[in-house]
């Protein structure tokens, strides 16, 4: 078997060698798409762009000569100053060419911009990703009817009457049946009318082609049930295309940026990841302190709050928010929660109640990501205690909820405690779960 790949090229580039390399640079732009992704907003995470990729990493692979042993010959060509044996001293000054961008102490190399457009992004920042077995179920047995055509139908609503199409049933009928047209008719009857008196027989002979076509008229009728077709439509079960992205952080005092960046890289992620799986993804923006609100994107990651922190009320905002816009059986809801763990220890029984008979149920997926400081030092022995939000939540996903948990505390944890959560499973794993 053959496969020949007939995709066009983009302009002035040669789609087969921009493959291969992508194929050979795997690792390095991978690596480039994580750190890209961290700067930019999370609706515009998926975009493509130009990657910074380090030229050393890049180079094509080739043979040389040994810096050191072996016999090496030159052919050089004539000159008047030089013999065998002689030293030819180094040129003074730098080289020419401009294929290194040197540092002060003579190193460096200048580094390789690569473009990627958005499918080849998206593609390489979610390789080996796949949504959760509970959401999958859920996808399939989530569906809206939608009605299609499918033809036409001799019965149905009036409201449904296929006006040319009976139009057209009707004029074959009648071309078939040869059913006297009104002209014909008016024709007979004006050649009887300009008749003279005495002519009595030509006038009973037209007079009675004339009652013959009037009478075939009455039987042959203009419109015939037959000739009636109704637009028929058929319910086709359609997967729900739709889904929510609920982004609740904690932004009281404790909340550094350090933590917020770590917050918003992970969804960032996320969206990209159900915009792959859903026609339509909206963005809700939850933050709370001691009261929560929903606000927009700038607002959520750059507004500075002050004052407690109890989770119970972001939770009572999304579920408001749920009820209001977002009906469960219509839309495919996710949720992911940052915060340091902080939670006003009475408010803990109600975050927990709240969960287990409000969110849950009506949510996909819901992550809980807690996250730290980026270096902390503890005394040698020292054993870190968990969070009050932790254990809550812990006590919940003992209980059997579908909530997921982890922790971060540096940028470059976000993408494998992701993949962690959102790995593609293999034959034995699916079928154990």
């Amino acid at each position: 078997m053959h496969i020949v790949d007939r995709r066009l090229n983009p302009g002035g580039k040669s789609l087969a060698n921009r493959q291969r390399f992508i194929r050979r640079a795997r690792s390095m732009i991978k690596k480039s798409v994580h750190e890209a992704s961290g700067g930019r907003s999370i609706k515009d995470g998926d975009t493509g762009g130009e990657l910074v990729l380090p030229a050393q990493g890049v180079r094509e692979p080739s043979f040389r000569r040994s810096a050191s042993g072996g016999v090496r010959d030159y052919l050089l060509p004539g000159n008047k100053e030089y013999v065998v044996g002689d030293e030819i001293p180094r040129p003074d000054g730098g080289g020419g060419g401009g294929g290194s961008d040197a540092s002060q102490d003579g190193g460096g190399e200048d580094e390789f911009r690569f473009a990627l457009s958005r499918d080849e992004f998206v593609d390489l920042f979610l390789d080996d990703l796949e949504l959760p077995d509970l959401a999958k179920r859920r996808v399939v047995n989530a569906e809206a009817v939608t009605y299609e055509r499918a033809g036409y139908s001799v019965s149905g609503n009036p409201t449904n009457l296929a006006l040319l199409r009976t139009v057209r049933n009707s004029l074959s009928r009648r071309i078939a049946l040869h059913r006297p047209k009104p002209e014909e008719l008016a024709a007979l009857q004006a050649e009887i009318e300009a008749l003279a008196p005495d002519d009595t027989e030509r006038r009973l002979r037209l007079e009675e082609e004339l009652a013959r076509k009037q009478r075939r008229t009455m039987l042959i009728p203009y419109i015939d049930p037959l000739d009636v077709r109704y637009k028929r439509f058929d319910a086709q079960p359609k997967p729900v295309a739709q889904a929510v992205m609920f982004c609740l952080m904690d932004v009281s005092g404790s909340m550094t940026e350090h933590m917020k960046d770590l917050a918003k890289r992970f969804y960032i992620l996320l969206y990209i990841f159900l915009k792959r799986r859903y026609k339509n993804v909206d963005l809700v923006f939850i933050r709370h302190t001691h009261t929560a609100s929903e606000v927009d994107e700038d607002t959520f990651f750059n507004s500075p709050e002050t004052g407690g922190t109890v989770v119970s009320t972001a939770l009572d905002e999304m579920q408001k928010v749920i009820e209001d816009r977002y009906d469960p059986s219509s839309w495919n809801i996710y949720a992911a929660q940052a915060s340091d763990g902080d939670n006003t220890a009475s408010d803990n029984e109600r975050t927990a109640d709240l969960l287990v008979k409000h969110i849950l149920p009506s949510c996909q997926y819901y992550a809980y990501l807690e996250v730290g400081r980026d270096i902390e030092h503890f005394p040698p022995g020292f054993i870190r205690r968990d969070s009050d939000l932790w254990q809550t939540y812990e006590a919940v996903v003992k209980s059997g909820a579908p909530l997921a948990m982890r922790k971060v505390g540096h940028r470059r944890d976000i993408y494998p405690v992701f993949r962690d959560l959102f790995a593609r499973k293999t034959g034995s794993e699916a079928a154990t779960a």
